[in-house]
């Protein structure tokens, strides 16, 4: 298990300048194919903490668990979305489930943490049905409110 991470590291770049930062409980994800935003869950703390909350890994991708449904699913790719209904604009869409089987993508692998690469806001993961999912907010500077706009990929929040 990797030491208790303090408030800055010199390793991965401050959020206002850009670079990738690491995420924890809380953060913000987006699906290409989704109507909603949601927030990465963690059931369980691996021990370490940023900036008093816990920090995730690359293995935090469990559906259902970590990943929670982005509203309605559109990927033409989900059979359930192929006899779905269509909406008033005229898209078919069908209730999103998380289809996914793979830890994310392009980790911090100097970075163990519970001997699994360290999540960055960079990482990536794909959903079955052609989703692309990323880190839309890393969640170091997060409150409590609730989740509002739209996604990083255009789509409304409904």
């Amino acid at each position: 298990m990797a030491e208790a991470i303090g408030a800055t590291r010199p390793d991965v770049v401050d959020e206002g300048a850009g670079g990738p930062t690491y995420v924890v409980a809380g953060a913000i994800l987006s699906c290409s194919c989704g109507t909603q935003l949601n927030r990465l869950k963690i059931p369980y703390s691996h021990g370490v903490h940023l900036k008093e909350k816990a920090q995730l890994n690359v293995a935090d991708a469990t559906p259902m668990i970590h990943i929670m449904p982005f509203g309605n699913c559109t990927s033409q790719l989900n059979p359930v979305v192929q006899t779905g209904e269509f909406d008033i604009e005229g898209v078919q869409k069908a209730p999103c489930i998380p289809s996914i089987s793979t830890p994310w993508m392009e980790g911090k692998t100097d970075v163990l943490i519970e001997n699994e690469p360290a999540l960055l806001s960079t990482c990536m993961n794909m959903c079955l049905h052609g989703g692309y999912i990323q880190i839309e907010d890393d969640g170091q500077e997060l409150g409590g409110s609730s989740i509002g706009g739209t996604t990083g990929f255009g789509g409304n929040i409904r």
